[in-house]
């Protein structure tokens, strides 16, 4: 979404904010068949800690042998006696583990008790999967951790609803319980392509010759086109400060002050009714180019929108 151009002192000095959000296409991951991918490239860094070697989304056959140690939420569980079946979940995927009586008695009575979002911490080897098991659908379909020892590290009640299911649960209810609905996959995946696509943003406005510009959230009250929140001053009684509907005075002074490129996400508060795309506390895009033509400035945002959407999702650009 493209506002128009306003000036600010500067020769044809174009304003324009951008905003965005991303719904993943096609059918839901963590349904029926467990059609999770993984959440992040890792690449070549490490997210080992004291508490795990490997995320549940990182193991691959090359892993085969090794011995390693998961950490995450129980997706599902399923008994068959001298088997136990547990996916570990994490933000990152998915991974099964397996505990055998005969191998790991110890583990496999822990596992007795272990229900859905039990947070555990395993250990075991990553051995392949039998043929005929495998799951293409997972990252780590290949694979699976034969568990050596199993430690509960939190216990849980049974969820008000489904964390594993795509199916959408009472909104009022997943509100409550918004920690809960943040396990979700579909909920946790936006938040990681919303960050995703912040990186995204700020690394192409940087390549662009932009500076990136904290603009205050404690300012004056200025005419714009809804109510302002306002917030009382406790050293100064009788006066109030407005949370701003958007950072326009305060860029425009950046462009006469000689900033000629700037950017922010900029958070934006406005005391009007909630639309389809917009409540009364968001984040946008916001930027401001000094001694540009409104060529200049639409062919910037044209081009920044391709790069950003190649880095966020390639197979969309």
């Amino acid at each position: 979404m493209l506002a128009g151009t306003r000036g600010t002192g500067c020769q044809h000095a174009g304003s324009y904010w951008f905003a965005a959000t991303y719904v993943r296409g096609g059918q839901t991951a963590l349904g029926n068949g467990y059609d999770t991918r993984p959440m992040t490239d890792l690449g070549p860094t490490t997210l080992a800690t004291a508490y795990r070697t490997h995320t549940c989304g990182e193991l691959r056959p090359v892993d085969a042998g090794a011995e390693v140690t998961l950490a995450g939420w129980v997706n599902r569980r399923r008994d068959l006696g001298q088997l136990i079946f547990i996916d570990l979940r994490d933000r990152h995927g998915l991974t099964q583990v397996v505990i055998d009586a005969a191998d790991a008695p110890e583990a496999q009575k822990t596992a007795v008790g272990v229900r859905n979002e039990f947070v555990l911490r395993v250990t075991g080897k990553v051995t392949a999967r039998r043929p005929g098991t495998e799951n293409p659908k997972l990252a780590t379909g290949d694979i699976e951790v034969q568990a050596t020892s199993l430690e509960v590290l939190s216990s849980a009640e049974t969820p008000p609803f489904p964390i594993n299911d795509a199916a959408d649960a009472d909104e009022p209810l997943r509100l409550k319980y918004r920690y809960l609905d943040l396990r979700r996959e579909q909920i946790n995946r936006r938040l990681v392509v919303r960050s995703q696509l912040l990186r995204a943003l700020s690394e192409v406005h940087h390549r662009h010759g932009f500076v990136e510009v904290e603009t205050p959230l404690l300012i004056k009250s200025t005419p714009e086109g809804a109510r302002d929140f306002i917030v009382p001053s406790r050293v100064q009684p009788g006066n109030i400060y407005a949370l701003p509907q958007s950072p326009q005075q305060l860029k425009q002074l950046l462009m006469v002050a000689g900033f000629d490129r700037y950017f922010q996400i900029a958070h934006c508060m406005r005391d009007e009714d909630s639309r389809a795309d917009r409540g009364p506390e968001f984040t946008q895009l916001d930027l401001e180019m000094s001694f540009v033509s409104q060529e200049d400035v639409m062919g910037f945002v044209e081009s920044m929108v391709s790069e950003v959407t190649r880095a966020v999702v390639p197979d969309r650009s």
